[in-house]
């Protein structure tokens, strides 16, 4: 096939005067040197796109292809990850992962919460704080935990999101709501082990690849999966597959359901947790997780699990392929 590559370059966006924190979600060129390589090694003719403004500039000039190969976080508005599925779909172009609907639902942890737990999936009792004086009204038990609701790579996730006063609380929100401009999802805090599931395929056909622990260190931020933790891996967190075959049964189930009943397509993970009973609760869900072949968490329990980077992005290709009306490479530009 003729596969556009749509991604935001984490170094451009610094170009452009934007922080490293606020850039943490996008990705380093070699993510994409890796991913453009693999694609090719599969046997597709690759074509680098870029971001939005660039897929906007792309489609408007005539270009085309028979799938994008779609990473793009977005910038910008609580459907960020939304903004390049839609501008795709306006123009009948397949694109690998969610469509434009998951995404901005799943962005957002509290509407994904309600529906997963609607279809009777386990999740933590939660509220969502729109605004100061919001704290006041939350009445969940303590320990609680706080995080912005449209987040990811654990940015705003501290040492201090596990919360166990109010005053506390009201510290760490009002903190959470000026920093980061949109809500806090305040929920019940989980004291159990913490996992994530990689998933690939769609609707009955998703599978789950592999179920990896999270492993805190000695040195790590205690028992909460921070950013400082993440983005210090290598020297905070061990990561080992569960190889507890009647847990790892209902960690899956749990995955599984939460997959389907959102509507998640090709490939991503989903975050799950423990309580104080040893029961899975899901936490949330990345439809775009990661695919930096050494750093990112799916590549890492894919190749735990012992699929290679090219197999596990060959999986995602065919789970999209079924949505290509044709595998005949177009022109790249039309009239």
């Amino acid at each position: 096939m003729l596969i556009g590559m749509s991604y935001d370059l984490r170094d451009d966006y610094l170009r452009e005067g934007y922080s490293e924190l606020e850039t943490a979600e996008l990705d380093q060129a070699e993510t994409i040197d890796v991913l453009e390589a693999t694609l090719a090694g599969l046997g597709h003719q690759v074509v680098r796109i870029g971001n939005l403004r660039s897929l906007a500039n792309a489609l408007l000039n005539g270009e085309r292809w028979d799938l994008v190969f779609n990473i793009c976080e977005g910038m910008h508005g609580l459907a960020r990850e939304a903004q390049v599925p839609a501008l795709l779909d306006a123009w009948q172009i397949p694109y690998t992962f969610s469509d434009a609907l998951v995404c901005a639902l799943t962005l957002h942890k509290g509407m994904t919460k309600r529906v997963v737990m609607s279809h009777g999936v386990p999740s933590p009792a939660f509220v969502e704080l729109n605004c100061e004086a919001d704290i006041e009204a939350v009445n969940l038990p303590f320990p609680v935990f706080a995080k912005p609701i449209a987040e990811g790579t654990g940015k705003g996730i501290t040492a201090a999101s596990r919360i166990t006063c109010r005053s506390q609380l009201r510290r760490v929100c009002r903190s959470l709501l000026r920093s980061h401009n949109q809500p806090v999802l305040v929920e019940a805090f989980l004291p159990g082990r913490e996992f994530t599931t990689g998933v690939l395929g769609t609707g009955a056909q998703a599978r789950t690849v592999a179920t990896m622990e999270v492993v805190l260190g000695a040195q790590a931020d205690a028992e909460v999966y921070t950013y400082h933790n993440k983005e210090n891996w290598r020297q905070l967190v061990s990561y080992r597959l569960l190889d507890d075959p009647d847990l790892a049964a209902r960690i899956e189930q749990v995955v599984l359901d939460a997959w389907r009943c959102l509507g998640c397509r090709d490939g991503g993970r989903i975050d799950i947790r423990l309580d104080a009973q040893g029961q899975p609760h899901f936490l949330e869900v990345n439809p775009l997780a990661g695919l930096h072949h050494t750093h990112s968490d799916l590549p890492i329990l894919a190749g735990l699990a012992g699929m290679t980077y090219p197999q596990l992005v060959e999986a995602i290709v065919t789970s999209a392929a079924y949505r290509v009306k044709s595998v005949t490479p177009r022109l790249r530009r039309i009239a």
